[in-house]
C-alpha cells in the first residue's frame, strides 16, 4: 500500500482535489483538523485551534484515521495532511508538541510515502468559519510546512495552481510516475 500525504496552506485547493479523487473511487482520508474545528464549532468554541492541546488533539485522529485506512482498498492512498502538518501549526501558533504528536511523527516516517504533494496557493483566500487566515500569513505557513517536511526527510513535489480537475490529473500522473519505496 502506497500512502501519499497532500499538503499546503489553507486555501491551497487540496482538499477539493481530494474530493475529486474520492468521487473517482480512489481512496481518499479526510483532514483531521477541519473536522475537529467543526465539531468544537457546533459545540459553541469559535477558535478550537487557540487551544494549547489542539496539534495533540489532530495527531490522535490522524493515527485513528491512519489505522483505520489499513482496512481500506487502492493501491495508493490519499491522505488530506499528515502529522507533519500538525508538526507545522504548533509551530506556526507557537504551540507545544507534545507526545502524541511526537509519536505520530516517529510512527509517520513508516507509513507514507517519502514524497508529499505540496498544494501551491491560489493567490486568494475565501474566508470560511474553520478558515480565517489572511494571503500573507498563509504564504508564511507554506514555508513552515515546507521546512518541516524537509526536516523530516520528505521530498517536496509542488503542485501548481490550475483547475481543480487538471491538478487533479496532474497529482494521478505523478503518482504513477512515483517508484515504490
Amino acid at each position: 500500500m502506497r500512502r501519499f500525504i497532500l499538503t499546503g496552506a489553507p486555501g491551497a485547493g487540496k482538499t477539493t482535489v481530494a474530493r475529486i479523487l474520492a468521487e473517482a473511487g480512489h481512496t481518499v482520508i479526510p483532514e483531521a483538523a477541519t473536522d475537529l474545528i467543526e465539531a468544537a464549532q457546533a459545540a459553541g468554541e469559535d477558535a478550537p485551534w487557540e487551544r494549547p492541546d489542539f496539534c495533540e488533539a489532530i495527531a490522535a485522529l490522524q493515527r485513528e484515521r491512519q489505522r483505520a485506512a489499513d482496512a481500506l482498498p487502492g493501491p495508493a492512498q490519499f491522505f488530506d495532511r499528515s502529522p507533519v502538518c500538525a508538526l507545522a501549526l504548533a509551530r506556526f501558533t507557537g504551540h507545544p508538541v507534545g507526545p502524541v504528536l511526537t509519536a505520530a511523527l516517529t510512527h509517520a516516517a513508516t507509513v507514507y510515502q517519502p514524497r508529499v504533494f505540496l498544494f501551491d496557493l491560489l493567490g486568494a483566500i475565501t474566508p470560511t468559519p474553520v478558515r480565517r487566515i489572511s494571503i500573507d500569513d498563509a504564504r508564511r505557513f507554506e514555508r513552515v510546512h515546507v521546512d518541516a517536511y524537509t526536516e523530516h526527510g520528505y521530498r517536496i513535489t509542488r503542485i501548481p495552481a490550475d483547475t481543480p480537475r487538471a491538478r487533479a490529473q496532474r497529482l494521478l500522473d505523478l503518482v504513477k510516475d512515483t517508484p515504490v519505496d
